[in-house]
């Protein structure tokens, strides 16, 4: 009984070591692929929709927008020019 205690405490503690909320996967990229290699979002890893199609072609994928994508804003000129007439 102790042996099969300890077996399920220490799967239960790898499970939650690879476990990471939905949110915080695929964020960097605005494309995931879908279909049967790669079910619910496994592979946000596309920059542009074009990209996410050539990889998809041929297979029973296809492309949808990454929910969780979040976009990061370029370093502003107009807001570099405000500091320095500081």
């Amino acid at each position: 009984m102790r042996r099969i205690i300890l077996v399920l405490l220490a799967s239960g503690a790898m499970a939650l070591v690879g476990a990471e909320p939905a949110a915080a996967v695929g964020t960097r990229y605005p494309f995931c692929m879908q279909g049967r290699d790669h079910p619910a979002l496994s592979d946000c890893t596309y920059a542009s929709y074009q990209q996410c199609a050539a990889t998809a072609s041929g297979r029973f994928l296809y492309c949808i927008a990454n929910p969780y994508y979040i976009p990061t804003e370029p370093y502003s000129s107009s807001r570099r020019h405000r500091e320095h007439s500081l």
